[in-house]
């Protein structure tokens, strides 16, 4: 018996008739997820460059991985969502501030 699904994870994307929500939903609950230990880094008084460094290096490849792959397709919500995770992230750095340089 062969299960029938409706998305389905290849090469590290989610693949549901190309409409990305699968994808872009799984993206933002994982970064989210890594959220929690860059506050924990931050209530360790870890130097705003360690920060930016685990910004950069941890967060960042989740939210781009296979991006040009699934960037086309992506509505304004799911675009929303994305953003909304990284000035989340850079507002934990910067303590409520967030540079528009950082981010583009």
């Amino acid at each position: 018996m062969i299960d029938q699904v409706t998305a389905f994870k290849l090469l590290g994307v989610y693949d549901c008739d190309l409409k990305w929500s699968e994808h872009v939903d799984a993206i933002v609950s994982k970064a989210a997820s890594r959220l929690h230990f860059r506050k924990q880094l931050k209530r360790a008084v870890a130097p705003n460059r360690d920060l930016l460094h685990f910004f950069t290096s941890v967060l960042r490849p989740v939210l781009e991985y296979a991006c040009p792959v699934w960037h086309s397709s992506w509505t304004v919500a799911q675009s929303d969502a994305l953003e909304s995770v990284q000035k989340r992230a850079i507002s934990i750095i910067y303590s409520g501030a967030v540079p528009t340089t950082i981010l583009h």
